[in-house]
């Protein structure tokens, strides 16, 4: 019978592929054998998982931090002529190189944080004709602003824009809320909104309000903690619920007397006849500077004296009472000018330490009879705290 050479090649064929299957088969075995670890054989060691090479680069937080600086002369006049090489900053005794150096050059991102507490009802149509004022005198052509009302809730009145259209609407469409105040809850709403500013604008927070805060979840030192880290420089144009009354009528939700009128809370200073001057004395011998710095190392302390003077006193800004309409133009004006006028020094901190809180001190060298003021320092947290 003669052999046919089609069927002898199939069988080759067949032969080939099931000796294929069997060379492949054994490492899919291998793969499909199950997980966790495997028994040690008698004499050998135990498994151990692979080891991971250890992370050989060291990373190390860098903050830039910008000190705004105003300068002024012994009649109260802005110094514009400084160079930088007028200027010494020292961080916690430690004099610092300078990485930038700027005069009213970068452009702002403002938040305006207004209160609408029914307390100041009377001094809302001055408000209302503020928002111009801001948009002209403050933000100006390159800036964007933000607005924040505020009562018993926190608004957010006006996104950032650079629409002045905008802002000056926000700020003319203010309506009278309840009595609550709650300022410190406002004022962080502000510096987070902030914070998300690119690093290229210089950061202002402007609030516009009594310094009362009732009802407040935040505590102030806190927001100023955070606000210097985000090097945030807070203004603020201080109303008088005193002043609203002299307007309209009685404020609703006051808070009442704590002592019988023609009396005081306190005992008289030793030496000293107890008379309303006398008190209105004492409460201006307190140092905002080292109120502001001891409220930044203690954040959970309350805050009960003058909190919008530590605000701007623990941030390099400015504080102005008023008394009059005219007065809250006149000190939003102030405020604009500062701004424009306003070295920023920038440095990174070396040979200062890490964590704790930093002491920055800025000079003024080869000039006589100028005036610097600055922000005090800034609170680093600890790594992992």
């Amino acid at each position: 019978m003669k052999a046919n050479p089609w069927g002898q090649r199939m069988r080759v064929c067949a032969l080939i592929l099931a000796g294929f299957a069997v060379v492949t088969a054994a490492p899919m075995a291998s793969a499909q054998s199950p997980s966790g670890p495997i028994a040690p054989r008698p004499g050998q060691p135990a498994q151990r998982p692979p080891q991971q090479q250890p992370d050989q680069s060291i990373r190390v937080r860098v903050n830039l931090v910008n000190a705004p600086v105003v300068v002024r002369n012994g009649q109260g006049e802005l110094v514009l002529n400084l160079l930088e090489n007028n200027f010494r900053v020292y961080d916690n005794g430690v004099q610092q190189r300078l990485e930038g150096f700027d005069l009213g050059g970068a452009p702002l991102s403002v938040v305006v944080v207004m209160e609408t507490s029914s307390r100041i009802q009377a001094l809302f149509p001055a408000l209302r004709r503020t928002g111009i004022l801001f948009t002209q005198t403050v933000i100006g052509e390159n800036g964007d602003g933000a607005v924040i009302g505020y009562d018993d809730q926190v608004n957010h009145l006006q996104d950032f824009t650079s629409d002045h259209d905008a802002i000056e609407k926000a700020i003319t469409d203010l309506k009278p809320g309840n009595s609550g105040t709650r300022l410190y809850d406002a004022l962080s709403a502000g510096v987070g909104m902030l914070k998300d500013r690119p690093a290229s604008r210089r950061r202002v927070l402007i609030t516009v309000a009594e310094a009362v805060d009732s009802g407040s979840e935040e505590k102030l030192g806190q927001v100023l903690r955070e606000a210097q880290l985000a090097n945030i420089t807070i203004y603020s144009v201080g109303l008088s619920s005193t002043a609203a009354e002299a307007r309209g009528p009685q404020k609703s939700g006051a808070p009442p007397s704590a002592t019988p009128p023609g009396t005081f809370g306190l005992p008289p200073m030793p030496g000293t006849p107890q008379t309303p001057g006398t008190e209105a004395q004492r409460s201006g011998n307190i140092d905002v500077l080292a109120l502001a710095v001891w409220v930044v190392q203690h954040v959970d302390a309350a805050v009960k004296e003058r909190p919008l003077e530590v605000a701007t006193a623990a941030t390099g800004g400015l504080y102005q009472s008023t008394v009059r309409d005219a007065s809250i133009e006149k000190a939003i004006d102030e405020i604009g000018g500062e701004l424009h006028a306003q070295y920023t020094l920038s440095y990174r901190p070396t040979g200062t330490g890490t964590s704790g809180y930093h002491e920055i001190r800025v000079q003024v060298v080869d000039r006589r009879g100028l005036t610097v003021r600055s922000r005090p320092g800034y609170y680093l947290a600890a790594p992992g705290a």
